[in-house]
């Protein structure tokens, strides 16, 4: 489902203040089949810089137009739409599926495992579509991985805007509790219930 943008951002959800930018953990992001290393990193940009074509973008390999872009989130998120803005001429991504909390998938796997939700993509030049998730199927989330396996029939794909709109929880990443369990019990740290007048025996 794709929400079109005939209305003033600014009396609705599609105002910076839902977007999740911010929230990428920019140096971690990655993309498989990408013609030039590291060119994934300039499609997460502000939502009203979206459309400056000045700026670099994503491009697949010569013949091959599929990606895989891995994105992973410096706390956990909710994602409530996505937005995509490609290129001209037949190279902009025609489908798009996405992976949630699952590091390290290649094209094998994305070919083989079941997506989360995949979305049938327009041609989005304006940058005036996003595509609404599932929302209970998109909370918690600490990475996304999105699969563009095809286009509208040019010899690459190309991707100058990749934006997630959505909220971002307060757990950090990068903060591990630590939880200490008794995994041996200590018996004289417990009485039993022959100590206490029951029927059982000593612990082990």
């Amino acid at each position: 489902m794709a929400c079109l943008h005939d209305h003033s951002c600014e009396d609705h959800d599609c105002s910076s203040d839902w977007s999740l930018y911010k929230h990428i953990d920019l140096s971690k992001v990655s993309a498989l089949n990408e013609a030039i290393p590291g060119s994934v990193k300039s499609v997460f940009k502000a939502w009203e810089h979206r459309l400056n074509s000045s700026e670099d973008y994503l491009e697949s390999n010569e013949g091959d137009p599929e990606l895989l872009v891995f994105i992973p989130f410096t706390s956990d998120v909710k994602i409530k739409s996505i937005s995509i803005v490609g290129g001209a001429d037949g190279t902009s991504p025609s489908k798009m599926r996405a992976f949630i909390n699952r590091d390290g998938i290649d094209f094998s796997d994305a070919q083989s495992m079941q997506a989360v939700q995949e979305w049938d993509l327009a041609e989005n030049m304006q940058g005036v579509l996003e595509y609404q998730t599932r929302y209970s199927k998109f909370q918690s989330v600490g990475n996304i991985t999105l699969h563009f396996p095809e286009n509208f029939g040019g010899d690459t794909t190309k991707i100058q805007y990749i934006g997630f709109k959505g909220e971002a929880t307060q757990l950090k990443r990068d903060v591990v509790a630590t939880i200490v369990y008794e995994i041996t019990p200590n018996p004289s740290d417990h009485k039993t219930r022959a100590e206490t007048g029951g029927g059982l025996s000593h612990v082990e």
